[in-house]
């Protein structure tokens, strides 16, 4: 029983061919994921980064109305604090029609002047408060329209990447598909080094084919011998000088 069991865990162990084709094969699937990636360019990147400015653009706004509308209710209460002080004046000038002597009058005269200076610079925070007002409002506006056009960009760019993706989803999907029972076919070990391969290559191209008796990678010239070896099929030959797996063009068709 032991035996049986030990068995099912076997996995069947590829030829040095069937290998290599299959690595191939798998090169050939990822270079396509890779087209259809680089044809979707950066507009991931784009949508991403104008929906970021336009987060900051809505925040930025809704900041600048919260301080407009502290500035305004601001200004309301210095006109208000205005009128009390107009209301005083009056009050103290009446009284002064009816003053016993001069000490009132003139205490009377020193309130009236305090309430006229308090008016004053009721009157300055207001032209400051106005100004403020402003240059905020100037600012809020210019930022919704950066706000609109940065909205009709971001319609037009998701537009444009939707397409893209409609175009190109299911045909991505069955390469992932195709790429994933073709690394179920490589052992882990050479997985791993075509993986490590693939992302240090120029291209991601990890497996290469000999093409006019040169490196189909980095283009350096092989020995005819070692041509012989790779189309012999029978070990993985990596190239000396940029480490990519090499195959021959006739192996997918053998």
């Amino acid at each position: 029983m032991a035996e049986d069991k030990n068995k099912t865990h076997d996995v069947v162990e590829l030829s040095v061919e069937d290998k290599l084709r299959a690595l191939y094969r798998l090169q050939k699937v990822n270079s396509e994921i890779d087209k259809i990636r680089t044809l979707r360019g950066e507009l991931p990147l784009e949508v991403q980064d104008l929906e970021d400015e336009i987060a900051g653009l809505e925040t930025r706004i809704e900041k600048l109305q919260e301080e407009l509308k502290t500035i305004d209710q601001s200004i309301s209460v210095k006109k208000n604090e205005i009128i009390n002080a107009q209301a005083l004046i009056a009050k103290y000038e009446e009284q002064q029609k009816n003053v016993r002597n001069n000490r009132e009058f003139d205490s009377l005269s020193k309130e009236i002047e305090y309430q006229r200076l308090e008016i004053e610079l009721c009157e300055k925070r207001i032209r400051e408060f106005t100004a403020q007002s402003k240059d905020k409002t100037e600012i809020i506006n210019e930022s919704k329209k950066s706000l609109t056009e940065r909205s009709n960009d971001l319609k037009d760019k998701k537009s444009e990447l939707d397409e893209i993706v409609t175009e190109t989803q299911k045909e991505e999907e069955d390469m992932l598909n195709e790429r994933k029972e073709i690394e179920q076919m490589i052992e882990e070990r050479l997985l791993t080094a075509y993986k490590k391969i693939r992302k240090n290559a120029r291209n991601g191209l990890a497996v290469v084919t000999v093409e006019r008796d040169a490196c189909g990678g980095c283009f350096n010239q092989i020995p005819p011998q070692r041509q012989l070896d790779i189309r012999s099929r029978k070990k993985i030959i990596v190239c000396e000088y940029c480490g990519r797996i090499l195959v021959d063009e006739e192996i997918l068709e053998s």
